[in-house]
């Protein structure tokens, strides 16, 4: 239920608010902002909490008006649900913003080039820098795209890094990568939109980088896939609907200024792809996808898809059309497979990894395995295929029973698991619906990176996802989490 506006109005934002044990990012000290926050601070420390509250319900607001939602599965009804925003934005000054940038673009090129070896040469594996068996067990590497030459070269042409803030250094870690179809850039831009509405004299106080090119970038690098060189039609390939990212999949076309298609509404003919349209049939070069590998064609992959294009594979394999992301990308976002990403870097870049990843027990070996049991309690147990929080164990906040009912499926399909141990995520001040004031909540970051074969363009910032429950370090929006607006800034001086 939410709080009574009368209860909201009755205190200051930061009231009573507790650094914790995590690392803030807003504050150094009890009422002390960090430089980079001190004018966000004290233009908030001036509003008064009713003036806050209502620019926060016309935020809310401008969400329901454009149908700003997303889907839960979990609850067996499909739910659709607002995505909960937070007006305190997270600012990141570009000092440390351009390390963050260098490692990313370095972790795409590697993952780029890994993908490209895997379903090429696999001198990889020849050379015994990852198992082969770890590769070939992985239920999203594609067999069918050994030896097929995608168009120039590029797997990874759209990624979504996820980032964690250490509390105990304040260093930012990848937590994950996501090379399929990642989802949530449409946020990113909304959320940009929505705060230069609504706290805009906050807003034009800093230097804030842009976000509103991802689209015109996006689109050139599409554009730049077609098999017919200047001729380059477009589109963007939906489940439908009923899927969770339907919003952001409508929103990216029109925002590319391309048709927004359904798996019906192309059709295959003699390994050439076409759209339906009133005026007859029009060849389709290049299908930003937004459908997943299994059911993307139902002659190669699962033959009961209704959401594909039965021979879509066939014109991919002659090189008629291009697919953005490349087929068979689930590889490298295989949890286990992301223990090896550092070796990627150095195998392919004959570079040191730029941003660290987290520690990672994968459950296939005997001896992580071992370990792994024996301190269930204090670790993070993921399923590898899983996202979304799903098939997710966190030991210390988990019962008996949980933990037994994980014991009992990491023995029983080892190579379904990794762990790792339960950093301690930062902390940005949020608004408390249900309290009336802010507190401070868990987040990490999910940057998007443009990749074109030569330059890798990231958006500065990207969709920073807050766990909104109190006490929380699952960001999910599936699992109660919600976003903020991300600010990266020029430094003055």
């Amino acid at each position: 239920m939410a709080a009574n506006p009368t209860n909201v109005t009755a205190k200051a934002l930061f009231e009573g608010y507790d650094l914790g044990a995590f690392y803030d990012e807003m504050f150094e000290g009890p009422g002390k902002p960090r430089p980079h926050y001190v004018k966000l601070f004290q233009r908030l420390a001036e509003m008064a909490p009713e003036q806050f509250e209502e620019r926060r319900k016309v935020a809310e607001l401008s969400f329901l008006l454009q149908g700003i939602t997303f889907t839960v599965y979990s609850d067996g009804a499909g739910t659709e649900r607002l995505f909960p925003f937070d007006l305190i934005p997270r600012i990141i000054p570009y000092h440390e913003w351009e390390k963050v940038e260098r490692g990313l673009a370095q972790r795409v090129k590697a993952l780029n080039l890994f993908l490209k070896d895997i379903y090429g040469p696999q001198k990889i594996l020849a050379d015994k820098r990852i198992p082969r068996s770890l590769v070939y067990s992985c239920k999203h590497f594609r067999r069918e795209m050994i030896g097929l030459q995608v168009p120039r070269g590029i797997y990874t042409h759209i990624s979504g890094i996820d980032l964690i803030r250490d509390s105990a250094s304040g260093e930012y870690m990848v937590l994950e990568d996501n090379v399929r179809t990642p989802s949530g850039v449409s946020y990113v831009l909304e959320n940009r939109l929505i705060m230069t509405r609504t706290l805009p004299e906050a807003f034009q106080a800093y230097g804030v980088l842009p976000v509103a090119h991802y689209p015109s970038e996006l689109s050139r690098i599409l554009h730049s896939l077609s098999p017919r060189g200047n001729h380059a039609e477009a589109v963007l390939l939906t489940p439908g609907i009923y899927n969770s990212a339907y919003y952001e999949h409508s929103f990216l076309a029109q925002q590319m200024g391309i048709e927004l298609v359904e798996g019906r509404d192309l059709v295959v003919d003699d390994t050439v792809v076409y759209m339906k349209t009133i005026h007859g049939l029009r060849r389709v070069d290049v299908i930003y996808r937004r459908v997943d590998d299994d059911f993307l064609d139902a002659l190669v992959f699962r033959s009961d898809s209704l959401m594909g294009v039965p021979g879509l594979m066939g014109a991919y394999r002659a090189g008629n059309v291009a697919l953005a992301n490349a087929v068979g990308n689930g590889v490298a976002d295989d949890k286990a497979v992301y223990a090896y990403v550092p070796e990627f870097i150095r195998y392919y870049l004959a570079e040191e990894p730029i941003l660290r990843s987290v520690d990672t027990y994968l459950c296939s070996r005997p001896g992580d395995l071992q370990y792994v049991l024996e301190h269930l309690g204090e670790l993070v147990v993921k399923a590898v295929g899983e996202s979304g929080g799903y098939g997710m164990l966190i030991g210390p906040a988990a019962d008996k029973a949980k933990i037994a009912d994980f014991r009992r499926r990491i023995q029983a399909d080892p190579r379904n698991y990794i762990a790792q141990p339960l950093i301690g995520l930062s902390r940005v001040p949020s608004f408390d619906v249900e309290q009336g004031q802010v507190g401070g909540r868990h987040v990490d970051l999910r940057p998007y990176c443009l990749f074109d074969g030569e330059e890798v363009t990231v958006v500065p910032g990207g969709l920073t996802r807050v766990a909104l429950r109190e006490g929380s370090v699952v960001v999910n929006s599936s699992q109660g989490g919600g976003s903020k607006d991300t600010w990266v800034v020029r430094e003055e001086g």
